[in-house]
């Protein structure tokens, strides 16, 4: 039976997973899927957990639950041998093993890519993963909690600013969901008033969203401004050591929310513990068919897609030829590339990935969206419905989508949830405090002690 091993439970990795579940026949190929999680993050739904616009766990989808006829390995691969078709695997607890293969597919995706800023690493926080998101959730409602006790100050400013650095898509979605946070929550704390909240954006172009045009970009800027949300373009974060967020015009933020945006790249597996060809970027060098290809032509047996992947865009419309990294063409190439993995075990050729972009939509608080395709550019509350109805088809299986949706629907009756769960990363604390414990035993008498010798 053939080997089918896919590295990575993202988008990508788990679409292909459920893909090829549908189209093999039993027997036919035994499917593994590796991933440290045991879940796959919807990433565009992040903001809007980070504003509890959406419950965490609903923005994430089970391997296991959902993907029957595939070994689901919670792990890490350290790395891949293809030329003897062998991966790695390094669980969290025991030992690292090989594991053998016929076939590799490469969706491991990408991570935030960072600058050696001095004191980013220490006190900014991406918005790549859920965890990331809940905590900056729970945070702007734990700093309104303090904040609202205090008298006014350099404390309580410190507490009541936060900062975004990166202005492409996930950072304006990201900045304007907690701006739309931030203002709900008002309302709960009379001690506070609106100009005391301070929101800082951070993008080193001269323009915020390059996917749409300048004048919808304008317009998100103005719509922010109106909201006590500063956009800062030309400007560069030059340190945040200490929480003290300091930029190339000179301004100085102190936070302890900085939230870094500012870029993306391909997930470190590939380009220094693999075999696979990549390119400058550390990308895995694709064919238009999804196979994985290096100076000297097609690797056989070797496939990959996704953010990971520079996979050749036929549309004509990404950067530099390539499909730019995104759920939209993660989703469709995984659902490609399984095709072509059935088709050549049957001895057919595999197809070219082809998808025009149909468009980009942002969700930007409460009402509020922007949606553009080609020269046409809608905002305001027809594009955050639009949003929403998008992403919320999107999302995997039928039941995230009920989750999503009834929730949503629960928010509009019932209001935003502003319970923040931030001491769940001290569950033992409460108990411990008032937990008795036995009393040290008494110090042994000198009198007790044998006499000395004459």
């Amino acid at each position: 039976m053939t080997k089918i091993l896919i590295v990575g439970g993202g988008y990508a990795g788990f679409t292909a997973a459920r893909q090829l579940e549908k189209q093999l026949n039993p027997g036919e190929a035994q499917v593994t899927l590796v991933d440290p999680l045991p879940y796959m993050t919807y990433q565009p739904f992040l903001p809007e957990v980070a504003s509890g616009s959406i419950e965490p766990r609903h923005a994430v989808v089970s391997l296991r639950r959902h993907l029957k006829r595939t070994r689901v390995i919670t792990a890490e691969v350290s790395q891949i041998d293809h030329a003897s078709k062998t991966a790695t695997i390094t669980p969290e607890d025991g030992d690292a093993y090989t594991l053998g293969y016929d076939i590799v597919v490469v969706t491991a995706g990408n991570v935030s890519r960072t600058f050696p800023i001095p004191g980013i690493a220490d006190n900014a926080v991406g918005m790549k993963h859920i965890e990331e998101a809940v905590w900056v959730r729970d945070k702007i409602i734990d700093n309104f909690n303090r904040a609202s006790t205090m008298a006014p100050g350099a404390e309580r400013s410190r507490l009541l600013t936060f900062v975004v650095v990166g202005g492409g898509f996930a950072g304006i979605e990201t900045f304007a969901e907690m701006r739309s946070l931030a203002t709900a929550l008002l309302a709960d704390y009379p001690s506070l008033q609106f100009d005391d909240v301070q929101f800082h954006l951070i993008e080193a172009a001269p323009r915020i969203m390059p996917e749409v045009s300048e004048e919808t970009a304008l317009w998100v800027i103005k719509n922010l401004a109106e909201r006590g949300a500063t956009v800062h373009l030309n400007t560069q974060c030059s340190s945040a050591v200490d929480g003290v967020v300091e930029t190339s015009n000179g301004d100085k933020f102190p936070t302890d929310v900085i939230v870094w945006t500012a870029g993306q790249m391909a997930n470190p597996l590939v380009k220094g513990f693999t075999d696979l060809p990549v390119n400058e970027r550390g990308n895995v060098r694709a064919r238009a068919d999804l196979r994985i290809e290096g100076d000297e032509g097609i690797v056989e047996d070797a496939w990959a897609a996704g953010d990971i992947a520079a996979v050749p865009d036929l549309s004509g419309g990404g950067v530099n030829g390539f499909c730019v990294p995104n759920a939209q063409h993660a989703v469709r190439q995984a659902r490609m590339l399984a095709e072509n993995i059935v088709a050549t075990l049957r001895g057919d050729a595999p197809t070219d990935y082809y998808h025009e972009n149909m468009g980009a939509v942002a969700g930007l608080g409460m009402g509020v969206g922007a949606f553009q395709s080609g020269k046409t550019g809608i905002t305001g509350l027809p594009a955050w419905a639009m949003h929403r109805g998008y992403h919320g088809m999107a999302i995997p299986t039928y039941e995230r989508k009920i989750r999503v949706f009834g929730g949503w629907l629960g928010q509009l009756v019932l209001g935003r949830d502003f319970v923040s769960l931030s001491k769940v990363s001290e569950p033992k604390a409460f108990f411990e405090r008032f937990a008795a414990r036995p009393k040290p035993a008494a110090p042994k008498s000198t009198d007790d002690k044998a006499p000395a010798a004459k």
